[in-house]
């Protein structure tokens, strides 16, 4: 996309955190924004960011559960008849979920995965066909985790595997989005995939939300944040990042259809880590020839 101004952006998980960034530095650029959220309290906050701002007449705040296909489908409805045809579709809203892997339950899986995995294909399928419809062009943007491309850590064998499967539909996505591009009738469509280190947002309350469906007992509890060794300290500054930061970073992927947008290049060395020891299996002299 050249620019952002006039484009409707529909933002899941978009009344606080990252999602609540990512609304602020588009609306900036002059875009229309609809964030959706399942706390209602998260949507009132975000309008009154939205008043106070200066955008309010290009807002709509709509109540949304991610695993809910035909609430999808009626919430975009209500976004482009009160804004206009969708162009920047966000698939942001995700939980936290943290706890030993051999001990989750049916409970916790199902949970994690119909709002991590299942919440981004609920997005997909229900809004890229919009986009491709009206030939304006547009972008797709799906937030995963920067600790999906990190090596293992405790408590994270739920949550990253959902992350990760999100990075790989990105991958695939632009790949086949921008093998039709020349095809395409009026804008091509891009696709970014937002991977975040610490960021500050309201992610430790993951667990006073988990749906009543969901409520086993489970020894997933969210737990402190803490860096991978060579990490930057957890006092340092810029260990924290302002949600703004991430959607000025998103706004920029979005205008030059950047794949990844990598929030803390000071965990590369975690990262690299995981690589060599894919490399080093790869090598294997014990491999068949």
């Amino acid at each position: 996309m050249d620019t952002v101004a006039g484009a409707m952006a529909f933002i899941t998980g978009g009344a606080s955190g990252i999602g609540l960034g990512m609304a602020r530095a588009l609306a900036a650029q002059g875009a229309k924004i609809a964030v959706c959220d399942v706390r209602a309290d998260h949507l009132a906050q975000a309008a009154q960011t939205a008043a106070q701002e200066g955008w309010a007449d290009r807002f709509r705040a709509l109540r949304l559960d991610v695993r809910d296909r035909a609430g999808f489908a009626a919430a975009l409805d209500e976004a482009e008849a009160a804004l206009g045809p969708l162009q920047i579709l966000i698939n942001n809203a995700g939980i936290g979920i943290q706890g030993p892997v051999d001990e989750a339950t049916f409970a916790d899986w199902d949970w994690a995965i119909g709002v991590n995995l299942m919440g981004v294909v609920n997005g997909l399928v229900t809004g890229l066909p919009r986009i491709k419809a009206h030939g304006l062009g547009g972008h797709v943007v799906n937030t995963a985790s920067q600790g999906a491309i990190m090596q293992a850590r405790a408590t994270r064998g739920v949550y990253a595997p959902t992350k990760a499967a999100v990075i790989s539909m990105t991958e695939h996505l632009k790949l086949e989005l921008d093998a039709k591009s020349g095809s395409m009738v009026g804008g091509t469509i891009g696709a970014s995939v937002v991977c975040p280190g610490p960021v500050r947002t309201n992610i430790e309350e993951t667990e006073q939300h988990r749906p009543a469906e969901f409520k086993v007992e489970t020894p997933f509890r969210l737990r402190d944040e803490t860096p991978p060794a060579g990490a930057l300290p957890p006092t340092d500054p810029g260990f924290w990042l302002d949600p703004l930061k991430v959607g000025e970073m998103t706004v920029h992927a979005i205008l030059t259809n950047k794949l990844y947008v990598i929030t803390h290049p000071a965990f590369i060395g975690s990262v690299k880590a995981r690589h060599a020891g894919i490399e080093a299996a790869m090598a294997d002299e014990y491999l068949p020839r």
